[in-house]
């Protein structure tokens, strides 16, 4: 028999065994053998070594191959697949924390953000009602403030001046039908009392007709000039009013349903720290985005001293109340991942262990969990993502090590928690990766450590004579666990026929 001597180096486990491996990477991880207390009580229920959500009501198979193990509840829970040890100096460097799960409600406050813009409901356009010349303009500039009563243009038109002839020549007449009717036609076109007063009184007929403001505000939009012609359908100017206003905010399509009219804001802006908003959501618009997933709601804010103005950025938390009943969470707590939900379980004495969970409705700082977690238990709320990558299975977790441990492997020996193991397995090469110094075995069934027969690949010690190794060889391997996750074919023996085959067909 042909033996070669054992190697320390470390090795990756291959893809096959590394969903095999990994549930005993951690010391509470291993399956110990059952006190007597243990043996007389019934199990709970059998999971699959490698999958704590695989469960089944009697003994069998998991979809790997391996035997379930028995769950006796509380008292079986070191051998809970997925659980992690961590020793307590490490807890301590890596900053773990933890809260505990409550049962209470959501605060459903939403944050977020928005701009101010006019309050559309106050927003005058002025449009001429006849035909004419501008000519004085005076207003002239976008963002002018203008008051109520105060003159923005005179126009000439010869159909104005035709309604004033009109009046004087029924004044003269007496005829008060005809002074009626074109009374009411100056007021048609624009013209204030005052002009039509002093027009019945001096019976003197203007040029042009002045037209005043009919609201404070400031002006937001101006379209003419001294001496345009100017028709009925243009729109000549527009005035907004600035005591009052709108913001429109972008509210996600998860929250928009926690809005509702009448519910509570606040308001600030970064650039006014100290100073603060209250107002009142006006409007949820019926439509989304489609591009950002979200949708607006229209919130009014008054604004005596005309300090908002729109564009302006505001960051908003609209008050929509409390959810119900439900347990819950801190929001850094949870880990979302892809389609899954997952949350630490702090099971005490430097245990840990990852849970899936089913989430319900986000606040602005907990969650609502509606399954996987009980009123009471002790969560992580930070530096689980370490934690996390070691109880699903997803990542070496050697980082969590005591750090005497890894001083240890600095001195080429290992730690008592990875005392070297080996087994002997018949096997099949199926590939020689020499420039990596690796090859893929075809391997039967080993008990010892309950893996299934399977194909995977092994670092090669380097005391293994790789020229040794070809596809198609049919050997017994003495496969080494040198730590963590860490396997390596240390030993060969080729039986004297396939070795005699091997030797003649190379001589051929």
């Amino acid at each position: 028999m042909k033996t070669v001597t054992k190697s320390l180096i470390s090795l990756a486990v291959g893809f096959a065994v590394g969903a095999g491996a990994i549930g005993y990477v951690m010391q509470s991880t291993e399956v110990s053998d059952r006190s007597s207390g243990n043996t007389e009580k019934e199990p709970l229920y059998w999971v699959a070594p490698m999958d704590p959500n695989y469960r089944r009501d009697k003994p069998g198979k998991s979809p790997m191959g391996m035997d379930l193990i028995p769950y006796y509840g509380d008292d079986a829970e070191e051998s809970s697949p997925g659980t992690v040890r961590i020793d307590p100096d490490v807890i301590n460097n890596l900053g773990v924390t933890t809260a505990t799960v409550t049962s209470s409600r959501l605060n459903l406050d939403i944050e977020t953000v928005g701009y101010v813009q006019f309050d559309e409901d106050r927003v005058l356009t002025v449009s001429p009602r006849v035909e004419g010349w501008i000519e004085n303009l005076f207003v002239k500039a976008v963002g002018n403030s203008v008051k109520a009563g105060q003159p923005l243009y005179s126009i000439y038109s010869p159909e104005m001046v035709n309604a004033q002839e009109e009046l004087v020549l029924a004044s003269q007449r007496g005829n008060q039908v005809l002074l009626d009717a074109a009374e009411e036609r100056l007021r048609a076109l624009q013209v204030s009392e005052s002009e039509i007063k002093k027009l019945k009184e001096t019976r003197k007929i203007q040029k042009t007709i002045t037209v005043k403001a009919k609201q404070s505000g400031v002006l937001d939009r101006l379209t003419v000039r001294e001496g345009a012609f100017v028709t009925p359908s243009m729109n000549l100017m527009t005035i907004a009013q600035l005591d009052k206003i709108w913001v429109i905010a972008e509210v996600f399509e998860r929250q928009l349903n926690q809005v509702e009219v009448g519910n509570d804001v606040q308001m600030n802006l970064e650039y006014a720290p100290g100073k603060e908003w209250q107002g009142k959501v006006d409007y949820v618009y019926p439509s989304l985005n489609p591009k950002t997933r979200t949708g607006q709601v229209r919130i009014h804010f008054d604004n005596p001293d005309g300090f908002l103005k729109p564009g302006m950025f505001a960051n908003l938390n609209i008050k929509a109340g409390l959810g119900d009943k439900n347990l819950i969470i801190p929001k850094e707590a949870l880990i979302r991942m892809g389609g899954s939900n997952r949350v630490v379980l702090a099971l005490g004495d430097g245990k840990f262990k990852s849970v899936n969970v089913d989430v319900g409705r986000l606040g602005s700082s907990r969650v609502e969990i509606l399954s996987g977690l009980m009123a009471g238990d002790d969560i992580v709320t930070s530096a689980q993502f370490l934690i996390d990558s070691e109880s699903s299975k997803s990542s070496d977790f050697k980082r969590m090590q005591h750090d005497t441990d890894a001083d240890n492997e600095s001195h080429g020996s290992m730690s008592s928690d990875a005392a070297a193991q080996a087994v002997w397995v018949e096997a099949t090469v199926k590939n020689v990766m020499p420039q990596h110094s690796m090859v893929t075995l075809e391997h039967g069934e080993i008990s010892e450590w309950d893996w299934p027969a399977m194909t995977m690949d092994f670092d090669v010690a380097s005391d293994v004579e790789l020229s040794q190794l070809s596809t198609g060889l049919s050997l017994h391997a003495e496969i080494t666990q040198v730590g963590k996750q860490q396997y390596q074919l240390t030993s060969i023996h080729i039986p004297e026929q396939k070795q005699v085959t091997e030797q003649e067909h190379n001589h051929d």
